[in-house]
């Protein structure tokens, strides 16, 4: 096994834009680019390695040669050939929809999938951007009904103005939206699963209005209110700090300033590194060094040793915690 590298995902939509492809240093795009999915396992949108020996594998096949080698002992008992985890940059040059993740519970019994609990963490935030997120309030299933039908929706949820390095954690059930003016990194569990509450009345491309999944949002929707506040951090020491955790994945901050160390919590887990800022030699024991510069990710198998990095960048790493 290696580090591991892989080919970026590009996915045009009509509220993206052009800072991700810049942000990746890649030529110009006929067609606005709202995400960048950085590593997947969904079926028919896997990741691919880039290069090495394994190059051309999918993110599953990895996973099915390598096993508990690659994602950990007890990753691998909980999700088999699964990759538990969905990585991607999103570029919000409009509003996205008003929308709802489902829990594990309703998305296996609806979509034989696993639900969605994601976090963002804001790369760029424009002069009056914001993120929405949660009801400013309690609400009865018919206030909700009465709120769409008057397309007043966004008068009970929290708009909170975006800033570069703040984070949002949003679990499954609770309301929200990346506002116009977001350039964000978003890790969330393995899942493709969205329930559009409101879109403004925007039309597709062929001049359709986009669905909507208001029965489906009714029932996965949390109705209580939530203050919408941003992530508290945890300083954990040698440059990391802890920006969320919870029971899908763990995200730390990594600021390389010459040289740092990340503890390993056992060989229970990968570690999925995404680099935003500036460039670093990512050393781990008994494998080869590999560069990472920004914009791109890499996984660390769970096999390996302690993990050194030296330069000068800024990461995220994202590692699925134990139950135990």
């Amino acid at each position: 096994m290696e580090i591991y590298k892989f080919n970026s995902i590009f996915k045009p939509v009509l509220w993206g834009g052009d800072r991700l492809v810049k942000f990746l240093g890649q030529p110009p795009m006929a067609e606005p680019i709202g995400e960048v999915w950085e590593l997947s396992g969904i079926p028919g949108h896997e990741s691919v390695v880039a290069e090495g020996d394994e190059q051309g594998l999918t993110l599953t096949q990895l996973v099915q040669r390598h096993g508990a080698d690659l994602v950990g002992q007890e990753v691998y008992r909980r999700y088999g050939d699964k990759f538990p985890l969905l990585i991607k940059l999103i570029d919000a040059q409009r509003d996205l929809s008003i929308q709802v993740h489902p829990d594990d519970q309703m998305a296996r019994r609806r979509h034989d999938s696993s639900g969605k609990n994601e976090m963002w963490y804001i790369l760029e935030g424009d002069e009056g951007a914001v993120i929405r997120t949660g009801f400013n309030r309690n609400l009865t299933v018919q206030e909700f009904d009465d709120l769409l039908t008057g397309g007043k929706i966004l008068d009970v949820i929290n708009a909170v103005p975006a800033r570069t390095g703040q984070v949002f954690y949003i679990p499954a059930g609770q309301i929200h939206c990346i506002g116009a003016g977001n350039v964000l990194v978003e890790i969330q569990q393995s899942s493709d699963i969205t329930y559009r509450v409101w879109d403004y009345n925007r039309r597709d491309a062929e001049g359709n209005l986009r669905q909507l999944h208001i029965d489906e949002a009714r029932e996965a929707l949390c109705f209580k209110a939530a203050d919408g506040r941003v992530t508290e951090f945890t300083q954990k020491g040698d440059g990391v700090t802890g920006l969320v955790q919870c029971q899908n994945f763990v995200v730390d901050r990594i600021d390389v300033d010459g040289c740092c160390h990340l503890a390993l919590r056992g060989p229970h887990s990968f570690v999925a590194l995404v680099c935003i800022d500036g460039n670093a030699a990512v050393h781990a024991d008994g494998l080869a060094p590999t560069s990472i510069q920004r914009g791109e990710t890499a996984l660390i198998p769970a096999s390996a040793g302690g993990i050194k990095f030296t330069g000068t960048a800024q990461l995220l790493a994202a590692t699925v915690p134990s139950t135990r």
